[in-house]
């Protein structure tokens, strides 16, 4: 019983003084986290006081507290912080370190606020550099992340930022766009030191637009915040500012009084310097920077002082030139009154244009940026629709699940084709649509399309005839694409209102001259046919017979309107007859020019192969550049389909750290994702691997926005969603080595 006792008093002891152990690693944990906080409240005083190395003894205590009990989140931080004291001592290259350690972590832990302040922070550091274009990239992404976790306030430093970097490239429109956004959002935070800082960069901006009155209104302003606020750079910043522009202005005086202002505050902000970072920078070096300085703005005075006296000078000569030119001015004055007037009226007609043409610009820019966004965020859902619709098909799915998934899979179809026909729409409208001329076989393409068509037309046991005019050349020099997608859409219309009917298809000569045919081509049918009212709408955009006929037989109403757009890109015309109940006849002339040379031999229609198969792949590396988790398996299923091998990374920053550390063949690049875009990452793998394969793998479809690919250095685009043929013909000339031809880039 004894021994009993003993066991139970060993066993209380020892939980007992486990108990005691997890309560002081609790206590422990709380205690260093006290610290930590303590290191940078202290390290944050001494930041603000500019007390910069005693900030960065404690934040480097605050790190080594912050691995201690794991936590990520501060150690990114922290070490973003370090960077900031680093870049403010000139030590860059070590400041560059920390913020790489910083984005790490920060990404890790899905820190997007931190990071933004990260990459905030870099783009400044690249802007010492003068390297503008880098700097505006991660400017971009921090307001990217900014705005994506809903941190408006900190907007305005990036935006600044941004601002200042145009100043520094000359772009004074697009630094003002800057500025007007810093002050928003400055003023809506009460943010007084960028608001004035804002404030007196937007009087650079306006002193380099020739606004003098609005460039010294908005310096002034910055002045009186900056002063009201003891902010004593941007009052410096201000004084050097407004010296410029009075020196503009001619006003010399001015200009001298406010550069002596700046002399003074700047001898005592380097004393400060001086005094706050003499344990990291030698006195000499110190001296040597005051030195320059002041000589710089002693050769500033001294412009300044010889300015005046000149000034003195002419300002006699300018008196007695003025009184001469008040006599000339006296005897033109009526002369140039009848002259202003008829001017003013000229003004005023041309004024009216540029107004009425601007907001037909601003309008069309309008309608394409919504279109651009609809087509967008409609097409990026309908790759996972009509993805994972062909995946289950593809899977042995049940015998009652088929009709299902194929009419979910002709739904998707259904709608791609619709959007596909509003963005031709919105190009032929913008006259963004080109003629790509080549040689072809008329008579081959007539057939061929009749031959594509051939089982509608059965469905609908309806027979189509075809006559080609005797004596008609075959071959000719035309847009074959187009002529094809004119003819199926009007063949096809006719198929769709025609059961148990007749089709007939014409070609033949109106006019021939110097070797260019005017051709007419007839397509007629004894379908339903269309009233007397609906003929005069018919080519207009979503114009269908009526509700009923649209309800039964379906479609988008877009078809002839696009017909009638393509024909007028070739030069022809087109136009309809129709009864109702007795059919529809549609016409249209082109002009082609005949050529001889162009081989007859008939095309052999030559069976799809899968070109993959003939290709070594156990040694192929694919990066999945993707967002969206869907999409990502997706694509990566239908790679490893094909027996390719993938990587899957969520962010253009990961990307271009993985293209760095792994031998990739083809990187498949999404185009909008969190942080820096796919553009953006392309820009930045394109200098440091000019030969990779990058598809732009995107929903993004708009041509006039297509050389920011091109530039971007991007070798194609696969659009989704895409069709597994196009996909694996491009895959097949990257991997095979063949030369890419893009049609977007071409």
């Amino acid at each position: 019983m004894s021994q009993i006792k003993y066991y139970i008093f060993v066993f209380l002891a020892c939980f007992g003084s486990l108990i005691f152990a997890q309560q002081d690693s609790v206590e422990d944990k709380d205690m260093l986290t006290l610290r930590l906080n303590e290191h940078l409240n202290q390290a944050k005083l001494d930041n603000d006081r500019g007390n910069y190395y005693n900030a960065k003894d404690n934040l480097d205590k605050a790190l080594v507290i912050a691995e201690k009990i794991d936590d990520k989140t501060s150690q990114g931080t922290i070490h973003t912080k370090i960077a900031k004291v680093e870049f403010y001592v000139g030590e860059e290259d070590q400041a560059t370190i920390s913020l790489s350690k910083a984005i790490q972590l920060q990404r890790e832990n899905n820190d997007y606020s931190n990071l933004a302040v990260t990459y905030n922070i870099k783009g400044v550091i690249f802007s010492t550099q003068q390297k503008y274009d880098k700097a505006l990239i991660y400017y971009e992404s921090a307001k990217n992340l900014f705005e994506q976790v809903d941190l408006e306030e900190y907007i305005s430093d990036v935006t600044l930022n941004e601002a200042k970097a145009y100043i520094a490239q000359k772009k004074y429109e697009e630094a003002k766009t800057k500025l007007e956004k810093t002050t928003i959002i400055a003023k809506k935070y009460g943010q007084k030191r960028r608001l004035s800082s804002a404030l007196i960069q937007s009087g650079k901006v306006y002193s380099a637009l020739d606004n003098s009155k609005m460039a010294l209104s908005q310096t002034e302003e910055g002045l009186a915040i900056a002063q009201s606020q003891k902010i004593i750079e941007n009052v410096n910043e201000a004084y050097v500012t407004l010296s410029d522009i009075h020196e503009k202005n001619g006003n010399y005086k001015r200009a001298h009084d406010y550069i002596k202002k700046h002399i003074h505050l700047s001898d005592s902000i380097l004393n400060v310097k001086r005094e706050n970072i003499a344990t990291g920078i030698s006195s000499q070096s110190i001296n040597n920077y005051k030195d320059a300085e002041n000589a710089q703005l002693k050769a500033q005075i001294d412009e300044v002082k010889a300015d005046s006296a000149f000034t003195r000078i002419t300002t006699i000569l300018s008196i007695a030139l003025i009184t001469i030119l008040s006599l000339l001015t006296l005897s033109l004055y009526k002369n140039n009154n009848i002259r202003l007037n008829t001017n003013t009226m000229l003004h005023k007609k041309n004024d009216e244009l540029i107004v009425a043409k601007e907001k037909a610009e601003l309008a069309s820019k309008t309608k394409a940026n919504f279109l651009s966004t609809v087509t967008h965020e409609l097409r990026t859902p309908l790759y996972a629709v009509t993805g994972l619709t062909n995946m289950l098909l593809d899977e042995d799915p049940k015998e009652h699940q088929v009709p299902h998934l194929k009419s979910l899979k002709f739904s998707g179809d259904y709608l791609l084709t619709f959007i596909n026909d509003i963005l031709q729409i919105n190009k032929i409208e913008a006259n963004k649509v080109e003629i790509d001329p080549e040689h072809f076989n008329l008579k081959n393409k007539l057939e061929n399309v009749i031959s594509a068509l051939s089982n509608s037309a059965k469905d609908q046991d309806t027979q189509i005839h075809f006559d080609y005019e005797n004596g008609l050349p075959e071959t000719f020099v035309g847009d074959q694409l187009k002529i094809s997608q004119i003819l199926i859409n009007l063949l096809g219309n006719a198929i769709k209102f025609t059961k148990d009917g007749d089709i007939w298809v014409r070609a033949y000569k109106v006019d021939l001259k110097d070797d260019v045919y005017k051709l007419r081509f007839e397509i007629e049918d004894n379908g339903i046919g269309i009233t007397k009212e609906k003929q005069e709408h018919m080519f207009e955009s979503f114009s269908q017979g009526s509700v009923q006929i649209n309800r039964k037989y379906g479609g988008t109403g877009l078809g002839l309107s696009i017909v009638k757009g393509l024909i007028q890109i070739l030069k022809g015309t087109i136009h309809l007859k129709s009864e109702l109940g007795k059919g529809t006849t549609f016409f249209f002339e082109i002009p082609l020019k005949y050529d001889e040379a162009v081989d007859k031999t008939e095309v052999v229609e030559v069976k799809k192969v899968n070109k993959m198969e003939g290709l070594d792949l156990s040694n192929v590396k694919i990066l999945i550049v993707e967002d969206n988790k869907i999409n990502q398996m997706i694509t990566k299923k239908i790679l490893n389909k094909m027996n390719l091998y993938c990587d899957v990374v969520d962010n253009g920053e990961a990307a271009v750290e993985k293209v760095k550390e792994v031998t990739y063949d083809v990187v498949l690049m999404d185009i909008h994702m969190p942080g820096i875009s796919g553009l953006e990452a392309t820009k930045i793998i394109r200098t440091f691997d000019k030969e990779l394969t990058i598809f732009a793998l995107t929903a993004v479809t708009l041509e006039d926005k297509m050389h920011e690919f091109g530039e971007a250095g991007f070798d194609d685009i696969i659009s989704k969603p895409f069709k597994q043929d196009d996909f694996e013909d491009k895959l097949h000339a990257a991997l095979s080595g063949e030369k890419i031809v893009s049609s977007f880039f071409s």
